[in-house]
Formats: C-alpha cells, structure tokens, sequence
C-alpha cells in the first residue's frame, strides 16, 4: 500500500450537541464513577500503541482500539488527556498498534505501568526503517499515519491511517488477550 496517497481531511461534522434526554422517571444521575464500572463489564482486544518521542521511545496500553473503515483503511482508539504519552502523540506523525496476542499479559501490563520501564528491556523491541518501536513476538501489527485527533471529553480520540499490515501468517494463529472487569483473560474456545 502507497504512503504517498492524499486523504481528504474535510467532512461534514454534525453541530447538534444537544444533551441526550433521559428515560420518563430516571433521576439517578450517571456519575463517572458508575459509568466506569458499567463499561469495565464490556469485554475489549488488548493493544499497545507505540510511536517515536522527541528523545525516547514512547507506548502505552490501549483497549479502545477500533477499526472505522476499510476504504480508506481508518482505526481509532483513545488517550486519557491525563496520560504521560499524550504530549508525545500530539507531536507524532505516525506511530505502531499492536494487537496482542494471549501470551502478551507480561506486554499489557508493562505498558501499562510506569513509563520509565516500558522500554527499558531493549530485547523486547526494536526499530522499524520509519523511526517507531515495533514489540517481537506481536501476531499483528498497523503502522499508522497521524490523521485527525479529536478532544472528546476528558480524552482524546485518535484516528489514524492505515499504511502497514504486519501478519505473523507463518506462525501459530494466536488467541487475543482480552480485557474484562479490570483483569486480563484468555479467551476459551467454544466448539
């Protein structure tokens, strides 16, 4: 796939920003807190997003991964406005997703830990020719362009142009690593 094809950056944006109305008798107001436990009951695939910072390699974990279209081929995924990585994405022009796979939890949760550490094991990743850090042992990986990034709320939803697929074909098809009620899972097979 061509890096070198232009994507158009302007789309209709709805304006309607009305507030939603509740249910006829609904007085219980939805807190952060409530709306958190509900969402950590969804299940979610497990990525670490990866790109290069100014002076060092930058990555984070990352369970709202999503892929929006396939022409052109879009995925988005979002950034706490408080995470030690956003200033580093703001700067970037590209950057890596990572999708692991069930014998990954070791990644995920290092990545989700103390930034200093992340890439402190240098045996665990190294540089592709464009600059990013790309983690060894990932069944999939998306090199991605920086193509909008949008303030939502108390995060920022990132989308991003698809411009590598990485697919371990050769090796074993690997499980995803799954997120679910504050713990990482392994999926079962059901046959």
């Amino acid at each position: 796939m061509s890096t070198d094809n232009a994507v158009s950056t302007d789309h209709a944006v709805s304006t309607d920003h009305a507030a939603p109305t509740g249910l006829a008798g609904t007085t219980d107001p939805i807190t952060a807190d409530r709306y958190r436990s509900a969402m950590r009951r969804y299940p979610a695939g497990v990525t670490i997003v990866t790109l290069a910072g100014a002076d060092r390699p930058v990555g984070f974990t990352a369970t709202s991964f999503a892929s929006l279209s396939a022409q052109p081929p879009l995925i988005s995924f979002n950034i706490a406005e408080t995470s030690s990585s956003i200033d580093a994405l703001r700067a970037a022009d590209s950057l890596v997703v990572h999708f692991l796979g069930e014998h990954q939890q070791h990644l995920a949760q290092r990545f989700a830990a103390d930034a200093d550490q992340r890439f402190a094991d240098r045996s665990l990743w190294s540089t592709l020719e464009t600059g990013e850090p790309v983690l060894h042992g990932t069944p999939i990986w998306l090199r991605t362009r920086m193509y909008r990034l949008l303030p939502i709320g108390d995060h920022t939803l990132v989308i991003g142009l698809v411009t590598r697929v990485h697919d371990d074909v050769d090796g074993p098809v690997a499980a995803p690593l799954l997120y679910h009620d504050g713990a990482y899972h392994k999926p079962i097979r059901l046959h």
